[in-house]
């Protein structure tokens, strides 16, 4: 009898879109085996019968900040996270780092960082900024999985947004080598047409930031799409009012794809009271209607995956001026929650937890192109996650593995706890000072 280096045994094991009575055997890190019957293992570990076996999720949207903001985050704290998470691989934004990543010597500078410290996989987006136009071939030839761009100020004087001529000349370029931009869709215009002077009142704050901005954005990026033959990706979607139009763009035939996150999923301005400003994130958090529909589009297909958009700050700059949105920084740092709060809801919603792995694991490591990554399967990376789906947990700030102790989950009870998180099927050792397991990676090319 063949031997592996790792059995693991369970009655609920997610193979495909199916749960099934199973036995993986892994050898050098990867599935070598699927069985019904007794596998041998020099390592054996069987479930508990509250517990299931599926592939750890791929978040395509982290900002871990370092080198540069390594106080807002880190690689070692930012990946221990990921994995308590349920989180194998991550993808890394290039911003807030400094320096940003928007050259080659940008990208070795980070990856460098990460190696020394990432407890999971970790990938790197590029940056598309005004300066950097006409050389992104370079940085898409050193392996980023794509370029990131603003069509409003992003909040760091480091990472300019596009106007809209240089997004037109973004895509071009993109377009000669297929590569991907992914697109912060707010527009400037309209944001200017809606400031307020801020204040403790989170609706004031929403309607600084209205439906109009994205949708203004996100149609002149459809609009670039079409004329170029390029293909772009919508980040954070919050508003449903965008969706007729990506509905229409992808019937089309446009190369279009939609992600949102758990926080515009499983949160509601209703539930913000005044000088909550753990809630700010730009896009806002709209109201329920909006929720429920963001929640329809993905059963429906219109949007292709759920990302965490973790995006730390301090505990200063978080809770600064008093409550007021206006000043605060926006973000939400959702790397080790962001699991359990999509399950939560959609157990809420009766919708299985395979939607969810589909959404969160198997959907977004096609959407980067990491075909050994988010399934389970002969052949696939032995990246797992042992979950006990209806344990549930309370959210203590203080006691998750993100840098600073700022969650919009603070005090929330949430469904499925990851008793275990597998590595190239080895447990991931979440303690500080645990010594790195992940591989840095870089996009496949043709």
């Amino acid at each position: 009898m063949t031997s592996y280096d790792l059995v693991v045994r369970g009655a609920f094991v997610l193979i495909g879109d199916n749960w099934r009575a199973a036995e993986i055997g892994i050898t050098d890190g990867v599935i070598a085996a699927i069985a019904a019957g007794p596998l041998d293992g020099a390592e054996v570990i069987t479930l508990a019968d509250d517990e299931v076996l599926v592939p750890g999720v791929v978040d395509t949207h982290v900002h871990v900040n370092e080198p540069g903001r390594t106080e807002w985050e880190g690689f070692a704290s930012a990946t221990r996270a990921a994995a308590a998470g349920g989180v194998t691989t991550i993808i890394d934004m290039p911003l807030n780092s400094i320096p940003a990543t928007t050259t080659v010597e940008a990208l070795d500078v980070k990856r460098a960082v990460a190696a020394e410290k990432a407890m999971v996989n970790v990938g790197f987006w590029g940056g598309a900024v005004p300066e950097n136009l006409g050389t992104l071939r370079e940085l898409h030839d050193a392996g980023v999985f794509g370029f990131k761009a603003f069509l409003a100020p992003s909040g760091v004087d480091e990472f300019g947004h596009l106007d809209a001529e240089q997004l037109e000349r973004a895509l071009e370029e993109i377009a000669e080598f297929d590569g991907l931009l992914i697109v912060h869709a707010e527009d400037p215009g309209v944001l200017d047409a809606h400031a307020n002077d801020g204040g403790v009142d989170y609706h004031r704050f929403v309607e600084s930031r209205p439906d109009a901005a994205e949708t203004t954005a996100i149609e002149r990026v459809i609009a670039g799409v079409r004329r170029t033959g390029a293909r772009a990706h919508i980040l954070h979607l919050s508003s449903a009012a965008a969706l007729p139009a990506l509905r229409a763009a992808r019937a089309e035939g446009l190369k279009i794809t939609v992600e949102t996150c758990p926080h515009y999923l499983t949160i509601s301005e209703e539930q913000i009271g005044d000088g909550a400003t753990q809630f700010k994130c730009c896009p806002p958090i709209r109201d329920d209607a909006n929720r429920d529909a963001l929640w329809q589009a993905l059963v429906d297909g219109d949007i292709d995956i759920v990302v965490t958009d973790h995006s730390p700050s301090t505990a200063e700059l978080k809770y600064a001026h008093g409550g007021d949105f206006g000043l605060a920084w926006g973000g939400i740092a959702g790397l080790q929650t962001g699991l359990a709060a999509v399950w939560t809801e959609a157990a809420r919603r009766e919708i299985p937890l395979e939607r969810v792995l589909g959404w969160m694991s198997s959907a977004t490591a096609r959407f980067a192109g990491l075909g050994a990554k988010g399934r389970i399967a002969v052949g696939a990376d032995a990246d797992l996650v042992v979950l006990a789906p209806d344990a549930t947990f309370t959210v203590e700030a203080t006691q998750l593995q993100h840098k600073n102790p700022v969650s919009a989950y603070d005090g929330r009870e949430l469904r499925g706890v990851v008793r275990r998180t597998l590595l190239a099927g080895r447990t991931v050792d979440i303690a500080a000072g645990a010594s790195p397991t992940g591989a840095l990676l870089g996009a496949a090319r043709p």
